[in-house]
């Protein structure tokens, strides 16, 4: 956790660092006079002792973290961006050094004004194969931090509809900053072509030192890459050593399906996963941010490490279940089976934080099933076109009456929907919404009845039964179907409730369960016993055919 902060800060200071030389530099598409005097606060905000050592510490920080990134990599297999970001991040010090050399510590050494117009002649003018290099670096850098950016806020719920606004800003700066330093180019030319003296003039203003006396700053260019060449080299050969130590001890992951992977003890599991070319999420890039690797462990739970605070932070924040583990900071040292929770394509919404019923929790809740009577007959009657307008129409006046009464909508089949209430606010506010429910369908229903009356040969009637008890709720499914739905005997109780509205001619029909919960009057309600399968005894319920009675008791 510790790492990944230092990461962040160091790289979002370097950013800003760029941010702020490139707005300086788009301030030569107004003048080149417009450059020198942004320069004066850039320089103030940067080129003091705070400021130096911010900068280049943030500087030095973020490359040492690479390199160690570089040694803990266990294998190349990564998504294209996360690899565009690693060969980018290991470019810019091959790059960078050069500019660095030729401004901050020539001005350092012998005193020289590295104005902007000493650049831009340097650049543009002098040596323009320089400036295609400093452009490339620009556009490098800027990259590089963008898609570190990127990744880190994407896992914010404001970001999906913040990300058009960054965009803009992502492109706009750089864009702006690199027709600035060209329009000041063409200034510096036609300075040199109108006043044959000015270059002179300029260069001894500057302070330029003699050839001979520069040698020192190509010395300390050639070491600080001998020392980035060395380090990377280091780096690699210990991967390496640690890579032969590792393979002398392997475990058997086992995945679903009957997937198994041997892979070195201590690799984590999202690496043995994409060491097999086995397909899981890792939004953040297995950065220990995102949970969308999340695995539940069904074997060798006991002999794994407890999960560190930053994981542990994490697991919290999604309300995953004891046996849950993220797999990019699970590194087992036993045989272990695993089972991914979300898809390989899961997008960053699914690390949001979330109920912990989401990952599977029995339940005590009001489910409700509800159809329209003689449907069949209705269907047979309408074109294809008609019956979908018909039936969205129809989903859309059931779904409004749900969802304003707290529920969730579980599915559509046909002409039937299951919905569950009380799944977090409890039971007994769960069966008082479910009943409030079932009266707003109905009048949804009359609407909609009245509505196409010219179209239906009889008024529409729907049949609604309500159960409340336990269940097992979660996010079940696969691919894009994944919701959150219930099952348990609960579920198949309210199924057998709504096909009893046919058989005593009511539109609802609930147990006697569903009125103590809610507390629901039952005086003067029909009572009747249901023998339903599976159940020994009969279930006590209550069948329902004016609603009104609902609201009046």
């Amino acid at each position: 956790m510790n790492v990944r902060r230092t990461r962040l800060v160091s790289g979002l200071i370097l950013l800003t660092y760029l941010a702020t030389h490139l707005l300086n530099h788009g301030l030569g598409l107004i003048s080149l006079d417009a450059m020198e005097w942004g320069r004066q606060w850039f320089l103030l905000l940067w080129r003091n002792p705070l400021g130096t050592a911010v900068l280049y510490g943030a500087l030095l920080t973020h490359l040492c973290l690479a390199i160690w990134a570089l040694y803990q990599r266990r294998h190349w297999r990564m998504p294209v961006t996360e690899m565009l970001q690693l060969t980018f991040g290991l470019t810019i010090p091959l790059l960078l050094t050069v500019h660095i050399v030729g401004t901050r510590l020539t001005h350092e050494y012998f005193a020289v004004d590295d104005s902007y117009t000493l650049m831009v002649l340097t650049l543009w003018h002098a040596s323009p194969m320089d400036g295609l290099r400093q452009a490339i670096l620009i556009i490098i850098a800027w990259t590089h931090g963008c898609i570190g950016c990127h990744y880190w806020l994407r896992l914010k719920k404001w970001y999906p509809r913040a990300a058009p606004y960054f965009l803009t800003l992502a492109l706009l700066i750089p864009v702006c900053g690199l027709l600035g330093f060209v329009d000041a180019g063409r200034e510096v030319s036609n300075l040199i072509a109108r006043q044959p003296d000015w270059l002179e003039r300029f260069l001894i203003a500057a302070k330029i030192p003699p050839r001979s006396q520069r040698a020192i700053l190509t010395q300390i260019y050639d070491g600080v890459l001998i020392t980035f060449g060395a380090a990377i080299a280091l780096a690699l050969l210990a991967r390496v050593v640690r890579s032969l130590v590792e393979r002398r001890s392997r475990i058997r992951i086992s995945y679903p399906n009957g997937l198994l992977v041997q892979a070195p003890r201590n690799f984590s599991v999202l690496e043995a996963s994409r060491l097999a070319n086995i397909p899981h999420a890792s939004v953040c890039g297995g950065r220990g941010r995102c949970s969308t690797c999340r695995v539940r462990v069904s074997h060798g739970l006991a002999s794994l490490p407890p999960p560190s605070a930053g994981e542990l932070k994490v697991l919290q924040r999604v309300g995953a279940a004891p046996d849950v583990r993220l797999a990019c900071q699970l590194r087992p040292s036993h045989n272990l089976t695993v089972a991914p929770l979300l898809p390989a394509n899961a997008q960053a919404s699914d690390g949001y934080g979330q109920p912990a019923y989401l990952t599977g929790q029995e339940r005590q809740i009001a489910v409700m099933f509800a159809d329209i009577r003689s449907f069949t007959a209705i269907a047979e009657t309408k074109l294809p076109y008609d019956l979908v307008f018909f039936l969205n129409s129809y989903f859309a006046a059931v779904g409004e009456a749900i969802v304003a009464n707290g529920g969730i909508i579980d599915k559509f089949v046909g002409d039937g929907v299951m919905a569950l209430f009380g799944v977090e606010s409890g039971p007994e506010e769960g069966c008082r919404q479910a009943l409030a429910a079932a009266q707003a369908m109905i009048a949804h229903v009359d609407g909609l009845s009245r509505a196409l009356s010219e179209e239906l040969s009889a008024p529409l009637r729907i049949g609604i039964g309500v159960h409340c008890g336990p269940a097992v709720v979660g996010r079940m499914g696969y691919g894009e179907t994944i919701h959150v739905t219930a099952i348990g005997d609960t579920v198949n109780v309210a199924s057998r409730l709504q096909d009893a509205t046919k058989e005593f001619h009511c539109q609802l029909v609930f147990s006697d369960e569903v009125a103590m919960q809610s507390g629901q009057p039952i005086a003067g309600l029909p009572r009747h016993e249901l023998t339903v399968r599976n159940r020994r005894e009969a279930l006590a319920v209550f069948a329902v055919e004016d609603l009104g009675v609902l609201a009046r008791t």
